[in-house]
């Protein structure tokens, strides 16, 4: 019989591992489900050149629909999955069809965290940035002299004020925790930033909650936790994502920070795999799950191996971006467990890079319009390999020279 098998999202990762199986010499039926309306796309433009309107929709397509006929795989959009029946290997879609499959793969992605209805969450005006729908839904409300809140001071607040200044609105973020990056970045790269928009006209105001949004039906104000009131007109909410793991939940697979996997993309049901924002995985020694485009590929290429017989433990070096006006950040590795930082002026006006260490090792580097400094570190890190913390504090020590 025809193996089936069944991909349950089309972001990324669902695109990139119905890709790899076809590639990879699968020929049986291959079905890539996904609940939005549109053919899978990029999503870090849609905070970026595609709200500024630079970038058409059609652009941020992954690949030309005509590919997903031509390696028959059936695309199918707006098809929302109610539930997984592991007994007898099929997928309920929310219109009562049942769809059988041999294996199953989750690329299911992450949810972005909402403002409780109670506090104003629910009110029009009030939107996430994760979907085409969500940037489409807030384009029209970015004109020249809007005020715009941003509540969260992550990469995704600090990229849509970035945006929203560009576009000529007045706009402040506000940051509940006492600065903002402070999950993801040093002090060091947080000051960074914190000028950055600062020079831009962009009110950054860390340690300050957000009590309540209010307006009917549209939010026309934001009473701060100190009692102070904003007027605005508009909320763009970037407080963080959770995985997507309703449908895992339901099915009984394992979780531990998203759908646990092994080293290979399976789950605790051999006959189902996951990969991207979703799943979390065994990374040297502890359980990580990352969110980023460069994990949503290779996961997924992982995962394809795995599913073709081929397997090969995944074991990636993590790196991450990030765009804010001129300034292209650039992440590599990861910094949890640092105890020094050391700041390196690059070898061209406006570049800067920020290197984490652990004792001598080298763990991750943020570099901001230095490509040099994140190749390199990028170089080191996938060879094991760490410089001297001291050639690194020195500006006038070529990198080249530092390991």
């Amino acid at each position: 019989m025809t193996e089936r098998i069944v991909i349950v999202g089309a972001g990324q990762a669902g695109a990139e591992l119905a890709a790899a199986l076809r590639a990879g010499g699968f020929a049986g039926s291959l079905t890539l489900l996904g609940a939005e309306n549109a053919p899978p796309y990029q999503r870090p433009p849609l905070s970026k050149k595609y709200l500024l309107g630079e970038m058409s929709a059609e652009r941020l397509w992954l690949r030309d629909p005509a590919f997903y006929r031509d390696q028959s795989i059936t695309l199918r959009t707006g098809a929302r999955v109610a539930a997984i029946d592991r007994g007898a290997r099929r997928v309920l879609l929310a219109d009562g069809e049942a769809l059988p499959y041999d294996r199953l793969a989750l690329t299911t992605g992450a949810r972005p965290r909402a403002l409780p209805a109670a506090i104003g969450g629910a009110l029009s005006g009030v939107h996430g940035v994760r979907t085409l729908s969500d940037v489409d839904a807030m384009a029209p409300a970015f004109r020249p002299g809007a005020r715009a809140l941003i509540v969260g001071g992550g990469y995704i607040g600090l990229e849509a004020a970035a945006v929203a200044a560009r576009l000529g609105l007045h706009v402040t973020l506000i940051e509940a925790a006492p600065r903002i990056l402070g999950r993801v970045a040093c002090a060091e790269t947080a000051a960074w930033f914190r000028a950055l928009h600062a020079r831009h006209g962009v009110t950054v105001r860390e340690g300050t909650a957000l009590a309540r949004l209010e307006g009917d039906p549209r939010v026309a104000r934001a009473v701060l936790a100190d009692g102070e009131t904003l007027e605005i007109d508009l909320a763009i909410v970037g407080i963080g994502v959770d995985p997507e793991t309703a449908l895992a939940a339901q099915a009984g697979l394992t979780l531990d920070n998203g759908i646990a996997v092994d080293a290979f993309c399976a789950t605790s049901d051999p006959a189902i795999f996951a990969a991207g924002d979703c799943a979390s995985f065994p990374w040297r020694g502890r359980r990580i799950r990352l969110e980023s485009v460069q994990n949503a590929i290779d996961q997924a290429k992982a995962a394809a191996a795995a599913m073709l017989g081929a397997p090969v433990a995944y074991d990636p070096t993590p790196w991450f971006w990030s765009d804010q006006y001129d300034v292209k950040l650039q992440i590599a590795g990861l910094n949890a467990g640092y105890d020094r930082v050391i700041e390196r002026p690059g070898a061209r006006a406006g570049a800067h890079s920020v290197w984490y260490f652990k004792g001598a090792a080298l763990l991750a580097v943020d570099a901001m319009n230095d490509a040099r400094a994140y190749m390199t570190a990028k170089r080191w890190l996938e060879a094991g390999v760490s410089p001297d913390p001291a050639r690194i504090a020195d500006a006038a020590c070529d990198l080249r020279d530092a390991a």
